[in-house]
């Protein structure tokens, strides 16, 4: 398999299409062009390459560097030169499309905003990963994010957080899913520190500022002698635009690689380059075609698959099929006693037959579809568990007085939300209504407290998001009196829903067990449970900047939402401001 000629002084082995590669240079210094450079040479190795392209200065890849003749027929999602529209809500299908077809790509982000970048990357990432899991998938490929402070910023936004952690999960792990990944950014310092340091190739050109110099030297002081920091280092600032320092301590050889060479020219259009004053930017006037009819049929397929796997599609379908179900129960439980009636009233003896043959018809038909779709239930069920059996469960962690724990335990000691000893609950004998799962969890929560509870609490206890359905559950259990007070008030059991719920609950738990359970919550995340643990160690209390140093967090939106969540569940106390404790009840089971 040839080698990628980067230079005519330097070559590289195509196995660099799975290494982590960090380009960083000051603007107009080169770093994009290096990075073009490098994609033709991979495509050229008949490699694999998607590019995330927050600017839209990629599609000149598609004409040659005089834009006079074909260049890179590869396929460009979103922007002014896309193919295909890119819409924010598209990121899982496309990474389906990129890794089942091994499709290369172009995704050009400059037309959405801030929000929908972070919005279609986490899906786009997240799927990326986890299908790059599978055997089948496990083949090389180059993801190329340019600008990569924008998609692995040192200090992420709200709404952002997860992006980042996906894009972490590439960089750290993706080598051994056979991901490879070159980030280009003219900021070192605003990259985020924990993907620059796993950066296995470092290519530098010409970079001033000096904080995005000291960034450049965590990494240098782990990779490199103090004769080679300071050859480079005082050479950058004079650097001459188009040359680059590469320096890959270890590899490909045990020698590695520390070589300053000129980058070699691209052999396709360079659309990003900057204008000149008074020039008028010259435009390609031949591009290479790309077989549009096949990637439609393809982003089709991708999109179906997507549906038919998605737990989100498989619980719609499951809500339709059983609210079709309660109201064809309810016409067969109200038909019979209205045939009867028909019956008596009739005086003429030759219109009964008639009349019970034709409601027998019709009870028939009825009895029909209430199979047909519990049957379709049944299958949909089976499919949605399959679905989320996939997924891995939250991990379980047990903390003691004065201990904060570092591994999650095996299994959990105790449940992690309300447990029930009957398949079934009706709110009267004589209508046969049946409490729905979500109707018998909110009421075994409001059986546990007696005193009620506010919404968002009573969600997290039951195991749902304030959603429609929460709140149409709700809604029944208020409209069969089996409990009281408004979406904003405090709401508590009735006697009915007492005598209803009886005992078919497993109680929180009290004492160690208590802490154990709440710990152990379903509802609770990584950043909540590290937070709980750390409270409960010190339970005179901590200051929020404390309380994130001590959980290796920073005091950001999921820091302060991991807060939020946990004084809605009422197990911590205190605001941002002031000192933040474990609740007395928590405290007081550590006791027991």
């Amino acid at each position: 398999m040839k080698d990628l000629k980067i230079s005519p002084r330097l070559k590289l082995p195509v196995d660099i299409v799975t290494q982590t590669i960090g380009i960083l240079a000051k603007r107009r210094a080169g770093k994009s062009y290096t990075a073009a450079v490098m994609v033709e040479q991979l495509w050229a190795a008949r490699q694999q390459v998607v590019i995330l392209d927050p600017k839209g200065d990629w599609w000149g890849l598609r004409s040659s560097a005089d834009g006079k003749s074909e260049g890179i027929p590869i396929l460009i999602i979103g922007g002014g030169h896309g193919d295909i529209k890119l819409e924010p809500g598209a990121g899982e299908q496309i990474a389906r499309l990129i890794v089942e077809e091994r499709v290369s790509a172009i995704i050009d982000l400059s037309e959405l905003r801030k929000h929908e970048v972070a919005t279609f990357c986490t899906a786009f990432l997240e799927t990326l990963y986890r299908l790059k899991a599978q055997e089948r998938f496990r083949t090389a490929m180059m993801l190329m994010i340019d600008e990569a402070d924008a998609i692995a910023p040192q200090r992420p936004q709200h709404g952002e957080e997860r992006m980042l952690g996906a894009a972490e999960d590439i960089v750290r792990r993706g080598g051994q899913r056979g991901i490879g990944c070159c980030m280009a950014t003219q900021r070192a310092a605003v990259l985020n520190k924990n993907v620059l340091t796993q950066i296995q190739m470092l290519i530098v050109l010409r970079t001033i500022a000096p904080q995005d110099m000291d960034a450049m030297g965590e990494w240098i002081k782990v990779h490199g002698t103090a004769e080679q920091k300071k050859e480079l280092m005082e050479s950058l600032p004079a650097l001459p635009i188009g040359t680059a320092w590469f320096w890959s301590p270890g590899w490909p050889t045990e020698e590695g690689i520390f070589q300053r060479v000129p980058v070699a020219s691209r052999k396709t259009f360079d659309s990003g380059a900057t204008p000149k004053a008074g020039e008028t930017r010259a435009q390609p006037k031949t591009f290479a075609d790309v077989d549009l009819a096949a990637v439609e049929k393809l982003m089709a397929d991708a999109i179906q698959r997507a549906k038919a796997e998605s737990p989100k599609e498989l619980q719609k379908e499951v809500h339709t099929l059983r609210t079709e179900i309660r109201s064809l129960k309810a016409q067969l439980a109200a038909r019979p006693k209205e045939t009867i009636q028909k019956i008596e009233t009739k005086v003429e003896r030759v219109e009964v037959p008639v009349l019970r043959d034709a409601q027998v018809k019709e009870l028939t038909s009825i009895a029909d579809k209430i199979n047909h779709a519990m049957e379709k239930a049944r299958e949909v069920v089976a499919n949605l568990n399959a679905a989320l059996a996939k997924k891995p469960a939250a991990a379980a962690v047990t903390v003691r007085r004065g201990e904060v724990p570092n591994t999650p335990n095996k299994a959990r000691a105790v449940p992690t939300g309300p447990v029930y000893n009957s398949p079934s609950l009706h709110v009267t004998p004589e209508n046969g209504q049946e409490l729905e799962k979500a109707e018998r969890a909110i009421l075994s929560v409001l059986a546990q407290y007696p005193e009620g509870c506010e919404i968002g609490k009573l969600a997290l206890l039951s195991g749902y998001r304030v959603s429609g359905g929460f709140r149409n559950a709700l809604s029944s259990l208020r409209t069969w009196k089996l409990m009281v007070g408004g979406n904003t008030e405090i709401m508590s059991i009735t006697e009915a829903g007492t005598a209803l719920i009886g005992d078919r609950y497993t109680a929180l738990p009290q004492g160690q067990g208590l802490v154990q359970y709440w710990l152990n919550h379903r509802s609770l995340g990584k950043c909540e449970r590290a937070v709980l643990a750390a409270l409960i160690e010190s339970p005179e209390g901590l200051g929020i900047e404390d309380l994130a140093a001590k959980v290796e967090y920073e005091v950001s939106g999921g820091f302060r939402n991991a807060l939020s969540t946990l004084r809605t569940a009422g197990v911590i106390t205190g605001k941002n401001t002031g000192i933040l404790k474990a609740s007395d009840e928590l405290l007081q089971a550590l006791t027991a």
